[in-house]
């Protein structure tokens, strides 16, 4: 049976956010919402006043003596920062996962709504008069203007490509400046370690020998994702060493490159590892193991015959944070383990 972590289709993001998330590319939350605040410097609000930074951009950020108000607007940085107990006065709630395992900021009416990063509320950003904002991935370009309209906030950027840093690196650099910038150090390394055993565990399960395709479904199409390329399923390949059974360049555009039935039929792939995009914003159609599991033309490939597809978790298109990536190993892992 195809492994995967399938939240309630019903959970959606507002229509509104759909049409404005397409034009971009790219689990469940543990108790630790509560935990104190680790490591040297004390918390406020869960952030560690006083504290020195080094953001991803390489700057030196200085943590306010005194903080009130943290917006963030890294969807990586979500589901950390609320497990750490980190208190929002806002966020782009148009752009987090609603559904089994959301974060608590999406239903707190204490934490304004800057909508999403294609037609913010930029007022927001003054309103909320923040001591510290954390910024990157899809709010990434809007750093110059948030950093007029915040006055002497810190800014602290969270932003990394996977073009030009591993992704499993660049969410290690990210969660332990989230630690360092929370006084949560401890919980970072923490969640780093079990970034890196997820991995090991998954790339000695493989055998090395089987081919895999990545795949997008959306709207009930499905598109190709090759390898190296994107935020999700593409930089698996290098992690992991996988064999691909296509070995061709594709977009940067996260949105996958056309494919149809019959080239995925050709190359029959030992595994498929699928992206369902629409379980993440909501739309109501096919799931992607409904138009993978049930297309006559896929019934002869190795991976659906054998019921060898990983599915990535529901949210992974709008949270693409350590813990999903984590999650996405160790099932990985557990479905190399299960086909030996």
């Amino acid at each position: 049976m195809a492994l995967r972590s399938r939240a309630t289709r019903a959970a959606s993001l507002s229509v509104a956010s759909l049409l404005l998330l397409t034009a971009c590319g790219t689990g469940a939350s543990s108790d630790g919402g509560d935990s104190p605040a680790s490591g040297s410097g004390s918390a406020d609000g869960g952030v560690a006043v006083g504290a020195e930074v080094t953001d991803m951009s390489g700057a030196t950020v200085q943590i306010p003596e005194e903080v009130d108000s943290v917006i963030a607007t890294d969807n990586r940085s979500f589901r950390t920062l609320d497990e750490w107990g980190v208190e929002l006065s806002a966020a782009p709630k148009q752009i987090m996962y609603e559904g089994e395992g959301e974060v608590s900021y999406v239903k707190d009416e204490k934490v304004t709504d800057i909508g999403n990063h294609k037609e913010p509320d930029m007022e927001a950003f003054v309103t909320a008069e923040p001591d510290v904002v954390i910024n990157g991935q899809r709010f990434a370009e809007r750093k110059g203007e948030i950093d007029e309209l915040t006055g002497d906030a810190a800014i602290v950027d969270t932003d990394f490509k996977p073009e030009d840093k591993r992704v499993d690196k660049g969410l290690k650099e990210l969660t332990t400046l989230l630690g360092e910038a929370t006084g949560h150090e401890d919980e970072a390394k923490q969640l780093n370690t079990e970034l890196d055993d997820s991995i090991a565990r998954a790339k000695e399960a493989y055998n090395g020998e089987d081919t895999v395709m990545g795949l997008m479904v959306t709207g009930g199409n499905t598109t190709y994702v090759a390898p190296g390329n994107g935020r999700s399923i593409g930089p698996l390949f290098d992690i992991l060493d996988l064999k691909p059974a296509i070995d061709q360049q594709g977009s940067n555009d996260h949105q996958g490159d056309d494919i149809s039935v019959e080239a995925i039929a050709k190359a029959n792939p030992d595994w498929l590892i699928v992206m369902d995009r629409d379980a993440a914003i909501g739309e109501d159609s096919a799931s992607a193991d409904e138009v993978i599991e049930k297309s006559e033309a896929l019934q002869d490939v190795t991976a659906v015959k054998k019921g060898q597809i990983v599915y990535l978790p529901d949210d992974f298109y709008v949270a693409e944070d350590i813990q999903n990536h984590t999650k996405l190993f160790n099932d990985l892992a557990d479905a190399f383990e299960g086909a030996q």
